[in-house]
């Protein structure tokens, strides 16, 4: 098929990636008056947004970098009105719960490691991190089904979860309900800088615009070069499990299986170095079934509804990219695996920091140049 020529359209501001990363901080720019599009590659992206478990997770979060502890916990503060106004504007609920999650630990050992982790975090932070370390007879308290080879759990009160699916669509609506527009227009072909602002090359047609946020996942990694900027991101596949429905038993989010709002259970946690493969594998998912039934007996003999493998977008600390471009200003880039936990966050003080060029926010560490 033919592109068809014709003269750039333009925008203030245009946002490469729709997922959920590009969505929240597209609604953030919006609050600040900004004119926004969002360039979204179409239905052969990759996506990491359809593949995650939704969790808005604190706990162990920025063990070796308190700064991603920090923006962590500022996100999972920031969460219910985020909530609250993507209900307001949508209609849509998208199930945030927090009332805190729990880790379980089939050994002794892991729930120790884990303890001492978070004591490391709690003495970062100056004393204020709040967490418990339970006993199975305590985690049965919180979740009585839990399993007799359950060794124990860390809680973190400020642990939560959300409606994944739920979101995306209250994002994508929130943010056309104010004006934003989105084009499923194929793979960005080329940025390039002006005298002022940028000239963005699409399979169908240009775009110009003042500003240029880069938040396309591992398409990235491409892209980034072209406004002065590196963003070394590469693929970790993590498959998820949907089970059938049970009745609610799960009133708190696990780190392994949680319960979604109309009762299917869901199951995840791999990390595989597979390369751009988002497949699933038989060998994977049973190890996943196989501790998630340790943890929690009664899913023995539930049937598998549905399965699929996606693709995180990693870094190799694991901690987010975002960044100005020096050479090229106007242009940013924002990357992170941890787009619904960092969803609030985006939304807020990082969409701020893209609107305003100013921040009180430590996002120096969150720079390229670290690697």
């Amino acid at each position: 098929m033919q592109a068809t020529h014709h003269s750039a359209r333009t925008a203030d501001l245009c946002l490469i990636g729709g997922g959920l990363v590009g969505l929240a901080t597209a609604l953030g720019l919006q609050r600040h008056g900004l004119n926004v599009t969002i360039l979204d590659e179409a239905d052969v992206a990759l996506r990491a947004s359809r593949g995650n478990f939704g969790l808005v997770w604190v706990q162990g979060k920025g063990d070796t970098l308190p700064e991603y502890a920090q923006i962590s916990r500022l996100s999972a503060r920031l969460w219910s009105d985020l909530a609250c106004q993507l209900r307001e504007d949508t209609g849509i609920d998208v199930e945030l719960q927090q009332r805190g999650g729990l880790y379980l630990s089939l050994t002794e050992q892991e729930v120790s490691d884990r303890e001492a982790m978070l004591f490391r975090m709690r003495e970062a932070a100056g004393g204020d991190y709040p967490f418990e370390r339970l006993d199975l007879k305590q985690v049965r308290e919180f979740i009585p089904e839990a399993g007799p080879e359950v060794a124990g759990a860390t809680w973190c009160p400020e642990d939560g979860h959300v409606n994944p699916l739920k979101l995306m669509r209250a994002l994508t609506e929130a943010f056309l309900k104010h004006g934003g527009q989105i084009t499923n227009s194929g793979r960005v072909e080329s940025i390039t800088p002006l005298a002022q602002g940028f000239k963005i090359q699409t399979p169908e047609g240009e775009w110009q615009c003042q500003k240029v946020v880069l938040s396309a996942g591992l398409g990235n990694r491409t892209l980034a070069p072209m406004v002065g900027l590196d963003a070394p991101v590469f693929p970790n596949r993590g498959q998820v499990l949907i089970a059938e429905r049970v009745r609610p038993f799960l009133h708190y989010p696990t780190g392994h299986v949680r319960q979604t709002g109309e009762g299917t259970i869901q199951v995840g946690d791999s990390k595989e170095d597979v390369g751009f493969d988002s497949g699933t594998t038989t060998e994977v998912m049973a190890q996943i079934a196989d501790r998630a039934t340790r943890m929690f007996p009664i899913l023995r003999g539930l049937r598998m509804v549905r399965a699929w493998g996606a693709l995180r977008i990693m870094t190799a600390d694991g901690y987010p990219l975002y960044q100005a471009s020096e050479q090229h200003p106007g242009a940013y880039l924002v990357t992170c695996h941890s787009g619904v936990t960092l969803g609030a966050f985006h939304a807020g003080p990082l969409a701020d920091w893209i609107a305003t060029d100013q921040t009180d926010l430590p996002l120096e560490v969150f720079n390229a140049q670290r690697f």
